[in-house]
């Protein structure tokens, strides 16, 4: 995630910008703001005859001010630990106030950390198949209620419905998967011993105790709820700081989550700016799960490293699509569309780079271009629209300072490059850029949003070459009709994951495996195994039987030093390890 996320000076923990800390737009509504339309557009902001089309409402779409109504925002913030601040969250699709919220204070993070230890010591006595299903109740509460759910995340996000769907669709396979397999992963395992069948060795996985999470606004659901789910599983209670702007979000899935049965206090909730109380989590948890930029994932590392606390950090990226001589044109196409414009580039694994082979470089080109410039923009809470906003001001403002900067250092613009305010005050176009260089700031740094450059190469050493030409190493992505070399350069590559024809949603989607990153995109997996595992302690239980690790009946230390040498020789011959 871009650095531009960040909020405040520096040093500041919070995952991702504060993205209405700088709102344009009318005055705010306390019931929260209608989810405009293009019809609803001021007549100075109309939409330019060449733009990408816009999908208008239906009528009886909802509007924000009937989803988020001041008694259910009273009940979804309910569970917020604070001593009487107040704040506010905003929606990207006006710019104007969604809701008002509760804001906590340090010593409310210390309150709800205390809270959180007591309910965890009763949590972890708690029979693992027990919390487990706590999971699988959740995953058919979020399928039965996701229209709800869908709402929140589009009006605290701006993004389309579709790419809000992806949420569900990815904490629904978390659920189940950690709701089946977490049991397998925590159960004691067997080693063995340093004298077999007499030394009985039993590894345990113990929860760490709090988990500190601080989550960030571009994927509200999954990138909370989501990390959040192995850590209960394991035993552990958690505190989380989802970022002010898309709270409602993770505290709809806290809602859900208490219905299945987990206990209200083995989740606890802080709301607030990052440099205020993002330190505070960092301060007083057991181990810290972070989402967001490189910058402040560093500054997160740092504090937690200060109290030999672990860590896991997933950063930022600029992930390259590699597109072969033997692509799939079209195919290829789509999986870039897909690829570099699903949640309006914000998000972490999204294509900004693009590597096509210079064979079928103008063929992709021109394809690309013109699939992108027929995408059609929406802010309504309804299916139809391939792409929404941006999240707020900043990131506006970091999309088009990249592409005005790299246009005017001489790239071409091939689609796109204009902001759409008679959509909303956040709105760009996805965009395509073609002869972008080194120096200019959108070749080396993270846009996270709608643009991608195009680059040429000869051959796959080139290719591997520049894609791995970044410090970031977070998602790839290589498009080839044949397999067994998509598979053999996908080795090659510096990332994570690596998707063969597929953008992301492949490897991200395979829950059974990790996920992460190399280099500044950071520390540690999500998923499969390692996803639990992280959240707990490895105990070793030895238990030596009949005779000790010592000289025994009557031996010498000589003597029994040839014993154990002539042991030792034994089990290697038995090729015992």
């Amino acid at each position: 995630m871009t650095d531009s996320q960040d909020t405040g000076a520096s040093p500041t923990l919070e995952s991702s910008s504060t993205p209405g800390s700088a709102r344009a737009g009318g005055p705010p509504s306390a019931g929260g703001a209608p989810a405009s339309t293009a019809d609803e557009a001021p007549a100075s902001t109309a939409a330019p005859a060449d733009g990408n089309p816009v999908v208008t409402a239906p009528p009886g779409t909802r509007t924000a001010a009937e989803v988020v109504t001041p008694e259910v925002a009273a009940r979804l913030t309910r569970g917020v630990v604070s001593g009487g601040g107040r704040t506010a969250n905003h929606t990207p699709f006006t710019g104007e106030k969604l809701a008002d919220l509760p804001e906590s204070a340090p010593e409310d993070v210390a309150t709800a950390f205390a809270r959180a230890r007591a309910a965890q010591e009763r949590w972890a006595r708690v029979p693992v198949r027990q919390r487990a299903a706590v999971l699988l109740r959740f995953h058919d509460l979020v399928l039965r209620r996701q229209a709800e759910v869908l709402d929140l995340i589009q009006l605290e996000t701006g993004k389309a419905r579709l790419h809000a769907h992806e949420e569900v669709q990815a904490v629904a396979v978390a659920a189940r998967h950690y709701g089946r397999k977490g049991p397998a992963y925590l159960r004691p395992k067997g080693h063995t011993g340093v004298v077999p069948t007499l030394t009985k060795v039993t590894e345990l996985r113990q929860p760490k105790g709090v988990v500190g999470q601080i989550a960030p606004w571009n994927y509200p659901l999954e990138l909370s709820v989501g990390d959040a789910l192995p850590a209960f599983v394991a035993g552990n209670a958690v505190v989380m700081k989802p970022d002010t702007e898309t709270a409602l979000t993770a505290l709809w899935a806290r809602e859900q989550l208490i219905e299945a049965g987990l206990p209200e206090d083995v989740w606890q909730v802080v709301i607030g700016e990052g440099p205020v109380v993002g330190p505070a989590v960092v301060e007083h948890a057991d181990y810290v799960s972070f989402t967001g930029s490189t910058r402040t994932g560093r500054e997160v590392a740092q504090g937690a490293a200060a109290r030999l606390v672990g860590v896991s950090l997933e950063l930022g990226g600029k992930n390259a699509m590699l597109v072969l001589h033997d692509a799939d044109v079209e195919k290829a196409v789509a999986g870039a569309v897909r690829g570099c414009f699903s949640s309006a580039g914000q998000l972490c694994i999204s294509i900004e780079r693009l590597y096509v082979h210079e064979s079928v470089a103008d063929d992709f080109l021109r394809r690309f271009a013109a699939r992108t410039k027929a995408m059609r923009l929406g802010n309504s809470l309804t299916y139809g629209a391939d792409m929404g906003s941006l999240v707020g001001e900043r990131q506006l403002a970091t999309v088009t300072r990249h592409v005005e900067e790299a246009v005017a250092k001489g790239a071409e613009l091939v689609a796109g490059g204009r902001p759409r305010p008679d959509i909303g005050p956040y709105f760009y176009e996805p965009t395509i850029l073609d002869g972008v260089e080194g120096p200019m700031a959108v070749c080396g740094e993270e846009t996270f949003g709608p643009v991608v450059s195009v680059y040429r190469f000869s051959d796959e050493d080139e290719a591997v070459a520049l894609a791995n030409a970044t410090p970031y190493g977070l998602n790839s992505s290589v498009w080839t009709k044949d397999g067994r070399r998509g598979r053999a350069l996908a080795a090659r590559l510096r990332t994570g994951t690596v998707n063969v024809n597929e953008a992301y949603a492949a490897s991200y989607g395979s829950a059974q495996s990790p996920m992460g990153g190399m280099g500044d995109s950071g520390l540690g997996r999500r998923h499969g195994a390692e996803g639990i595992l992280k959240y707990t302690e490895a105990q070793t239980v030895a238990h030596q039987r009949v005779i000790p690790l010592a000289p025994s009946f009557g031996m010498t230390d000589e003597q029994y030093a040839r014993f154990m040498t002539r042991s030792l020789r034994v089990l290697k011959a038995l090729r015992l390890r």
